[in-house]
């Protein structure tokens, strides 16, 4: 009796004993004998913290990496983007006739001070003289920088050389005057970005002009200018870009009107814009070759000029120039020609080259 209650109590205790390692087994009946598969917890959850992480890490979605910014390619439009750079740009050009067309190249022709007893007459006239020059060629080299001083804000400046040579003058307007060279008219100013992507840069520029240059001898406008824009650069595809520009020219002073007691200035306000689609035939991890297209034009919304229309409001002046940027590093090399292709012209013909480095 009591060995049958002990046996009894043996085995109950040995059955709750066996329950939850019953649980953590399930038979299986493998190569034809009975075994125990242990049934085992997720293997994340048994993975070191590290190992979690990285994977984690690895799965996460990755953003995708931004093109590689393009610097500018055209040779006339003013270029959008900000940065510190410098520039070494020379022009040669032929076939203006009309010099002193709203003071924008050089002063009132001197010839006005010959005029005595006309309602023209003025012996202040600043421009050369005594002759009329009715066709002239130049060239002119801008030595300029740029200096970032903050991200989307830069400072700027330009020291112009010029060197004129009159080719012919309107008859009856006194002597002829000699060739003539030096410094032109400094400019100063700034740049600000107000739209900065991968694909576009939108640009506010601003620049003073100061009359450095000699009006007597052709090589400035004898009066200050205030210059506003807005520039745009605009990467299409990897390989096309389109830079553009607007702005208005703003004369402050200028000399005496034709006739010298009617209302306003010689010199006239402008308007001003230019579009330039570019595209790369040839790019290495070090190099680039691109042409670029542009056309440039101005309107003439007032002022004078020695013509046979004294009135130079309402002109349009449009200019196609043709040429192709070579960049190597960080520097670049411009070479392009440029025609007129309107009557009014502020040259008939341009040949520019320019060097920029930028740092």
């Amino acid at each position: 009796m009591n060995r049958t209650i002990f046996v009894s109590l043996c085995a109950t205790v040995l059955s709750v004993l066996a329950t939850p390692a019953a649980a953590q087994l399930t038979p299986t009946q493998e190569s034809g004998r009975a075994t125990a598969l242990i049934v085992e917890e997720p293997s994340s959850s048994r993975m070191p913290a590290p190992t979690l992480l990285a994977q984690s890490r690895s799965q996460a979605p990755r953003p995708a990496p931004l093109r590689r910014r393009r610097g500018t390619f055209v040779g006339y439009v003013e270029d959008a983007l900000v940065e510190s750079n410098v520039r070494i740009r020379f022009d040669a050009a032929a076939g203006n006739t009309v010099p002193d067309r709203a003071e924008f190249f050089y002063a009132k022709c001197g010839c006005y001070r010959g005029l005595v007893g006309t309602p023209a007459f003025d012996p202040d006239a600043p421009g050369p003289g005594p002759g009329g020059a009715n066709d002239i060629r130049f060239q002119q080299l801008y030595l300029e920088g740029e200096f970032m001083v903050a991200p989307g804000f830069s400072l700027l400046g330009q020291v112009p050389l010029r060197w004129l040579q009159p080719q012919s003058f309107i008859p009856g307007t006194g002597a002829p005057f000699p060739n003539q060279s030096g410094v032109g008219d400094i400019r100063a100013g700034v740049k600000l970005g107000f739209v900065d992507s991968a694909a576009t840069t939108a640009t506010v520029k601003a620049q003073f002009y100061f009359p450095s240059g000699d009006a007597s001898s052709g090589l400035g406008t004898d009066h200050a200018s205030f210059e506003p824009a807005v520039l745009l650069w605009n990467e299409l595809s990897p390989k096309v870009t389109l830079e553009s520009q607007f702005g208005v020219w703003l004369p402050i002073g200028g000399a005496a009107p034709v006739p010298t007691n009617a209302d306003g200035h010689f010199a006239g306000r402008l308007l001003y814009y230019g579009i330039g689609p570019s595209f790369t035939v040839y790019e290495t991890t070090r190099t680039r070759v691109a042409p670029v297209v542009e056309l440039v034009g101005w309107h003439i919304l007032d002022g004078n000029q020695t013509a046979a229309s004294s009135d130079a409001g309402g002109i349009n002046i449009v200019n196609l120039k043709i040429g192709a940027r070579f960049v190597v590093d960080k520097g670049s090399f411009y070479a392009g020609y440029g025609r007129a292709l309107t009557d009014a012209a502020w040259y008939t013909d341009v040949v520019r080259f320019e060097y920029r480095y930028s740092f």
